[in-house]
């Protein structure tokens, strides 16, 4: 095992898990955060590469991974996830950071910007902007919180390579298992493996959703503006426009960009273009 395993507590008591990387203090930490369903093992290979000469910190929110679940699912939004992180760079003595955030982990990463500015060094936003498109908003609606179990991580694998092969239509079979392992986990008392998260997230989404009021983003992507950013966007995302990715750079003019072919919602960020940009991005911190 190539990280170190540690949690914290949250302010409300839950413990959440996240995974140490590298040794080195020599450079600015970096701090992973995941998308809606996903947890600190997407960022494996990323950690393994970019912790050479710094930490880096991948996180799994409550409800994910090896944290905690919420008894109260109400819990699952961005306000609470924001105070998870805030306390998280408390007990971890982090002052300043690069951030990478990775669709939800790219909003909160906007938040942390319009309520914490000064724990952000750097950041790269994954496949996320201040506006979802409709179309990528109502597909994640349509599956989180479903009870999807299977006999094997290849049987896993196949289904979501079936699912999601539009955002990836080049990947082969190897790496389908590699991005199905960090989302599914064995369910000793079924003998089957089921999805990595507290299923309860579906229905806290869909009362969010639901809610009426939406919370305008554009001004947490605005105090951006200081903040060196890169961003990335999946030349095939439902997600992330084009428009909405173009107002991106005309508010923020010196924010890096990439767009990846042959990628939709989200980008894997071991694709060679995303490594080379992250590279010379990252060694700028």
């Amino acid at each position: 095992m190539t990280f170190r395993e540690s949690s914290y507590q949250s302010n409300d008591g839950l413990n959440l898990y996240y995974r140490i990387y590298g040794n080195s203090d020599n450079r600015a930490p970096i701090v992973c955060l995941s998308g809606l369903t996903r947890n600190s093992g997407d960022f494996n290979a990323f950690a393994e590469r970019y912790s050479k000469d710094r930490m880096v910190y991948c996180l799994d929110y409550r409800g994910r991974g090896k944290s905690d679940y919420d008894p109260e699912y109400s819990n699952y939004n961005p306000q609470t996830y924001l105070g998870d992180i805030l306390t998280f760079l408390a007990v971890s003595d982090i002052g300043k950071a690069v951030f990478v955030g990775t669709s939800l982990g790219g909003l909160l990463t906007m938040g942390l910007a319009g309520l914490a500015a000064q724990y952000l060094e750097a950041v790269v936003l994954n496949d996320i902007g201040p506006e979802v498109s409709s179309s990528g908003g109502a597909r994640i609606a349509g599956y989180v919180g479903e009870d999807r179990r299977f006999s094997s991580l290849e049987e896993a694998a196949a289904a979501q390579k079936k699912q999601f092969n539009s955002a990836y239509p080049d990947l082969q079979d190897a790496a389908w298992l590699t991005l199905t392992k960090p989302a599914f986990t064995y369910d000793e008392a079924h003998g089957n493996y089921r999805p990595n998260y507290d299923l309860a997230l579906g229905k806290a989404l869909l009362e969010q959703m639901n809610g009426g009021e939406t919370i305008d983003l554009w001004p947490f992507f605005e105090a951006l503006k200081d903040i060196p950013t890169l961003a990335i966007r999946g030349a095939l995302s439902d997600v992330l426009s084009e428009e909405v990715f173009q107002k991106m750079l005309d508010i923020h003019p010196n924010m890096k960009t990439l767009v990846l072919d042959n990628r939709g919602h989200v980008p894997v960020l071991d694709e060679p273009d995303a490594i080379k940009r992250l590279d010379a991005f990252l060694e700028l911190f």
